[in-house]
């Protein structure tokens, strides 16, 4: 398959190794040009060389788009997408929160958007390296459809498990609700999830999973009655030593993705009609990183 992979972060840059190393036909969309990439993974290191493209003048279309941008940067991605797209062009959507669909569409014209739930934790190093720590049940979920099949398909073998399931809203809500818990205490404490483990921090994230809990059971996720101990039992599966994308793009003086996360879940409670005090001071302190980028 041909694929164009828009956004060479830590999730871009593994996505693009990974269907590299499995003989896909990938091309970087990137702002500057790479020879290659190298793909540390605890079943061993792997130098995949990469093409890449650093005008949307020069791409042409492709059977897959793999949009790994920040959210916030989907409308600059706007003419990568417009040259790569086709009606039958697929767009897989490796971005956090929880309206995909919605943000992407706009800008694809009839090609179709493929909502994705990014589970594998990413960390861009030094020399062009991307280091993969693999997810706590699957690497990557999409919908029960065929074209959650055929995403499904494309990393057969590679490694990377991707898992399908029919209930994708309610998913797409739990990702959620790891994404407000772990992220902003990373970003704000500038620590990696060691910080996590604190009991004074631990409690904070009970605070935080049970505002997010009522929402998200208001927007009709259906989650079960254990969902809080579930959903931090998977936040503390991952090492100490892990980072969070909120994390790194701090550490990196990039713009933080506070309204697409926890401001997407601010502003469904008041949607619903559902207080989140702990989650709006979370916010504003947030914003309030962001004041000077």
């Amino acid at each position: 398959m041909t694929i164009a992979v828009v956004g060479l972060g830590s999730i871009g840059g593994i996505a693009a190794a990974t269907l590299a190393a499995a003989g896909h036909d990938v091309v970087a969309c990137t702002r500057r040009r790479l020879a290659h990439l190298v793909l540390e993974r605890p079943e061993g290191d792997v130098d995949v060389p990469l093409a890449t493209l650093l005008d949307p003048a020069e791409a042409h279309a492709v059977d897959w788009v793999f949009l790994c941008t920040k959210t916030y940067q989907t409308p600059s991605a706007a003419p990568w997408l417009a040259r790569l797209c086709v009606p039958a062009t697929r767009v897989a959507v490796l971005q956090n929160g929880i309206d995909q669909v919605r943000r992407v569409g706009p800008y694809v014209g009839p090609a179709t958007v493929v909502p994705t739930l990014v589970y594998y934790n990413g960390e861009r190093g030094a020399g062009d390296r991307v280091r993969i720590r693999h997810g706590h049940d699957a690497d990557l979920v999409v919908a029960d459809d065929p074209d959650g099949a055929a995403f499904a398909r494309l990393f057969f073998s590679t490694g990377l498990t991707v898992a399908t399931r029919s209930d994708f809203t309610t998913l797409a809500w739990r990702k959620l609700l790891l994404n407000v818990t772990a992220n902003p205490i990373t970003a704000l404490t500038l620590q990696r999830q060691s910080v996590l483990r604190r009991d004074d921090v631990r409690a904070l994230l009970a605070d935080i999973i049970d505002e997010a809990l009522a929402v998200a059971r208001a927007a009709g996720a259906q989650l079960a009655e254990d969902e809080a101990a579930r959903t931090l039992d998977a936040i503390l599966s991952y090492p100490p030593e892990a980072g969070t994308s909120m994390y790194f793009d701090r550490l990196a003086g990039r713009r933080l993705e506070a309204d697409d996360l926890t401001g997407a879940l601010v502003e469904a409670g008041v949607r619903y009609g559902i207080p989140t005090p702990v989650n709006r001071v979370l916010l504003t302190l947030l914003r309030a990183v962001d004041d000077d980028k």
